[in-house]
């Protein structure tokens, strides 16, 4: 499982024209499950989303995770975080997971978001055409993936 987490001071999702979602200062992840991952993984990935310290403290230090913060997040499913580049020139997604059972963990990971104590998560809608704005922040851009910590 991977999620993408960019520090941003605002970010927003629309379909056909029509924001769907959006925060403010905080992050916009851009979630994975692949074939393989179980729901602990989703536990696992949330936790170390909330903790990771990559937001400023009083003296510019990324120092501060979400929760010290009140910062909000924006959650996109994003498959293609899936592919598998290591022949030819066209991605291979064969590692994504099947998306019945791939929305159902990008539900549950952004509801952990919010039973870890994140104020606000907004998502987009899994499988639609998204386009996704953001003002990144730093810019701070941090790779999460539960294979690293298994």
């Amino acid at each position: 499982m991977k999620a993408l987490v960019q520090r941003v001071l605002t970010a927003s999702v629309s379909i056909d024209g029509k924001i769907t979602g959006s925060c403010q200062k905080g992050y916009m992840i851009l979630f994975c499950a692949v074939e393989g991952d179980s729901e602990d993984d989703i536990k696992l990935l949330a936790r170390k989303t909330v903790n990771l310290r990559v937001l400023e403290d009083e003296n510019g230090k990324m120092n501060l995770s979400i929760l010290e913060t009140g910062g909000e997040v924006l959650c996109i499913s994003q498959f293609t975080l899936a592919a598998d580049t290591r022949k030819g020139n066209r991605p291979s997604f064969i590692k994504a997971m099947e998306p019945t059972v791939a929305s159902r963990y990008y539900d549950s990971y952004c509801d952990e978001l919010k039973n870890l104590g994140v104020k606000s998560v907004e998502k987009g809608v899994f499988g639609a055409d998204m386009k996704v704005s953001l003002i990144n922040d730093g810019p701070v851009t941090v790779m999460l993936d539960t294979d690293v910590w298994k």
